[in-house]
């Protein structure tokens, strides 16, 4: 299975914010060492064009994130300041999703080691995204393949709040996500379908919402494709999440979704991860991995 990584470029980011970058690279070095992924189908992906992110972004908004002149409030939004190596990461990290996405249609899965940028909007970047790599791997495949029906599974522990503004009126992507209900962002937009959770939810009564909910996609949307942002912050150690899952429920859940995908093609972005154990993070993506690639 081919899985495209961006871990060579780091951001600068201040002092106590380092630590979520610091997953990617042991991640791919994780899954070399574990064998969960042959070396050479790790691979570097193209950075995502201008004309490919003004498919979802407003130009200007991508103009000011390309020349610098973004402004305080939108660099706040974003959550770290401008610099050179933030604009090169975040359009790798899109171009892996595409890529991945490519891929996934001929083959039927691939992965992005990264990504899963889901608080982005069109205008603006929120919560350490830029740019929503989903939304632009999303377009870029149905400028090429016409209307594509592709469903959007979104478990990262915060809602993926600008992916539901970009495609809240498109009846060809239907958005879920489950996710805290007390938690970031604080003013939630409305997915096709939201399944909002109390602090402390454990693994059973998260895999029965989840069970339920994965009914109801696939129920009320018949997707040729199936973007999955996984995410590692519903874990119970994890800082930003307040949910209470075990790692094995995490892998739980994964396969969940990947069983209910039922041989679709299926792209997967790894999502949040805040736990201040870095290897804790990286057992939770590398199993997703794993469970990815048990599926093929």
């Amino acid at each position: 299975m081919k899985a495209f990584y961006t871990d060579q470029f780091v951001l600068p980011l201040p002092d106590g914010h380092s630590f979520p970058m610091a997953k990617y690279r042991a991640l791919r070095e994780r899954l070399v060492e574990e064998a969960v992924v042959d070396p050479r189908d790790l691979m570097e992906p193209e950075p995502a064009s201008f004309e490919q992110l003004a498919l979802v972004h407003d130009p200007g908004y991508v103009n000011a994130v390309f020349a610098g002149t973004l402004d305080r409030d939108h660099q706040r939004r974003i959550g770290f300041p401008w610099s050179r190596a933030m604009v090169e990461r975040s359009i790798r990290s899109v171009g892996a999703t595409i890529a991945a996405a490519d891929v996934a249609l001929e083959e039927g899965a691939a992965a992005n080691l990264a990504g899963g940028t889901h608080h982005a909007f069109p205008d603006r970047g929120e919560g350490y995204c830029v740019f929503n790599d989903v939304a632009v791997a999303t377009r870029v495949l149905q400028s090429r393949c016409g209307p594509l029906r592709i469903a959007i599974i979104d478990c990262d522990v915060h809602q993926g709040n600008g992916t539901a503004r970009i495609f809240r009126d498109d009846p060809t992507v239907f958005t879920f996500s489950i996710h805290g209900e007390r938690n970031f962002p604080l003013r939630k937009e409305t997915s096709d379908l939201d399944v909002a959770l109390e602090d402390g939810t454990g693994d059973a009564d998260y895999l029965e919402a989840l069970d339920r909910a994965l009914d109801e996609v696939f129920t009320r949307h018949d997707p040729e494709l199936v973007i999955y942002l996984a995410g590692a912050d519903a874990f119970h150690g994890d800082r930003l999440g307040r949910l209470a899952l075990s790692i094995d429920g995490m892998r739980q859940r994964d396969h969940h979704v990947f069983t209910r995908c039922n041989g679709l093609p299926v792209v997967t972005c790894m999502g949040g991860g805040y736990c201040p154990d870095i290897s804790t993070i990286v057992t939770i993506h590398a199993n997703t991995i794993r469970e990815l690639c048990g599926r093929l």
